[in-house]
C-alpha cells in the first residue's frame, strides 16, 4: 500500500471524532480489507441492553469505508453512496469485531462487504451485514 493512501486511512481515524467517541479502533488493513473493533460500553446498548442498531451501522459503514480508502488515486476521498444491513440476530458480548472487503472495485465506484461479529465469552458469532456503494471523489 502506497504511503500516502496509509497516510489517508489513519487521517480517516484521526478526523471521524464520532469514530473516535464511540471507540471503534482499526486493527488492520490490507489493499481492499480492513478490520476494526470496538469493545461494548453501556453506551452503546439500546433500552434492551442489545448493541443498538445504529452501532452496527456505524461500525460497518466506516470499515467498508476505509476498505474502500485502501484503492485511493492520488487526490482522491471516499463518501459513502448507500447501505443496506441486514441484521441477523441480537447482539450482546464483549465486543465487535468489523470485517470489511471490497468485492468490486471501480473507477468512481466500488461495492464492499463489511461483516460486524460479536465477541461473547470467546465466541465469534456473526450478528450483522452490510453491502455498500463507495464513491471516489476528486478533491
Amino acid at each position: 500500500m502506497e504511503p500516502a493512501v496509509l497516510d489517508e486511512i489513519q487521517r480517516i481515524f484521526r478526523a471521524a471524532r464520532f469514530i473516535s467517541d464511540l471507540g471503534i479502533e482499526l486493527e488492520s488493513v490490507g489493499d481492499g480489507e480492513c478490520v476494526t473493533t470496538l469493545d461494548l460500553k453501556d453506551r452503546h446498548l439500546q433500552q434492551d441492553g442489545y448493541v443498538h442498531a445504529g452501532v452496527h451501522a456505524t461500525i460497518a459503514d466506516h470499515t467498508a469505508g476505509v476498505a474502500a480508502a485502501t484503492l485511493l488515486r492520488e487526490h482522491q476521498m471516499v463518501l459513502t453512496v448507500e447501505f443496506k444491513i441486514n441484521l441477523l440476530q441480537a447482539a450482546r458480548g464483549d465486543r465487535l469485531i468489523c470485517r470489511a472487503e471490497v468485492l468490486k472495485p471501480g473507477r468512481r465506484f466500488s461495492v464492499v462487504e463489511s461483516q460486524v461479529f460479536c465477541v461473547d465469552g470467546g465466541e465469534e458469532r456473526l450478528v450483522s451485514k452490510m453491502t455498500a456503494t463507495m464513491a471516489y471523489v476528486d478533491v
